[in-house]
């Protein structure tokens, strides 16, 4: 899975118009962040999984590695065109995707496929950043199931 270039922030390569977001840990339906960043901002919600990702956890919340051999379930969220840029604007907040890169989480254009149909499609997800993936390559302990609702513990 070799990502595109990071992108965070609401630029020219920051936001094709009503791209979905893939999210994977607390924006999930059920998940502490989702009330606040997504509920009532969404117009679909639909399973999917992102191929050659790994699952780590963080201290309370997930992060994605690329890892060709494993994947992560998650959901494909459709963001309300009248609200997509106030929801981009404060998802990168939350995931500290900064534009140079460097924050905790950076933002990615790639391919997940959808579990009921199988089909392919590009959404933004965001992927630990530099620091996190030094930190979590050092001592790695990816989630088996890649399902951070079936995480355990």
């Amino acid at each position: 899975m070799p990502p595109d270039p990071p992108a965070c922030g609401p630029g020219p390569a920051g936001a094709p118009a009503g791209l979905p977001f893939f999210v994977y840990g607390t924006l999930r339906p059920g998940g502490r962040n989702h009330p606040a960043h997504l509920a009532g901002r969404i117009t679909a919600v639909r399973p999917a999984l992102l191929p050659g990702a790994a699952l780590h956890a963080g201290p309370g919340f997930p992060y994605a590695l690329p890892d060709r051999d494993r994947h992560v379930f998650g959901d494909l969220v459709t963001v309300r065109p009248d609200l997509y840029p106030a929801v981009l604007l404060a998802l990168d907040r939350l995931e500290d995707c900064r534009p140079d890169g460097s924050g905790e989480y950076v933002r990615h254009r790639l391919p997940v496929r959808l579990t009921d149909t199988g089909a392919a499609v590009v959404a933004w997800v965001y992927l630990a950043g530099p620091g996190a993936a030094a930190r979590l390559r050092a001592r790695p302990a990816p989630i088996p199931s890649g399902d951070w609702t079936r995480r355990g513990g």
